[in-house]
């Protein structure tokens, strides 16, 4: 097996795990409290997934510089992004015109990555989370893992 997992920067950090046949194999939503317990936090994280060949991170600064480190110990490459990125594929330009409505709509996809996906549905959904879902699928299409977006998850 190989995985990719997804992040979304934040102390209170979005995680999302790919396996290779594009599918969501879990995701999580993590707050570290504070930087120097995202920094310990971290290595934890990563250790925790024997499979990882890839590490997608949607932002930058201080907070990516961390991940980056201890996927650079593993030797796992990183591609960072910004929202803008896998919003442009996935959602529509109308739906982006706020932070808050494509917040909104992204949750909205995410739950539909959740149930294509077949694993557990939330009983609530961080946006955070949803972020990092999104940036996983986005990332599971660059790497080719999924050629096209699912019937299911089409707009």
């Amino acid at each position: 097996m190989a995985s990719l997992l997804a992040v979304d920067l934040g102390v209170r950090t979005g995680l999302a795990l790919y396996g290779r046949d594009g599918k969501l194999r879990w995701y999580r939503s993590r707050n570290f409290g504070t930087i120097q317990r995202l920094r310990r936090g971290v290595s934890a994280v990563l250790d925790g997934i024997s499979d990882i060949i890839l590490l997608v991170i949607e932002g930058g600064g201080e907070l990516a510089e961390i991940w980056e480190r201890e996927a650079a110990r593993r030797s796992v490459p990183v591609i960072k992004i910004n929202a803008e990125l896998w919003r442009k594929e996935f959602l529509y330009p109308r739906e982006q015109r706020s932070g808050a409505e494509a917040k909104q709509k992204s949750g909205r996809m995410a739950r539909r990555v959740i149930i294509w996906s077949g694993v557990r549905k939330p009983t609530s959904l961080r946006h955070d989370t949803a972020e990092a879902i999104l940036a996983g699928l986005w990332g599971v299409m660059d790497v080719g893992w999924l050629k096209s977006l699912p019937p299911e998850l089409r707009r």
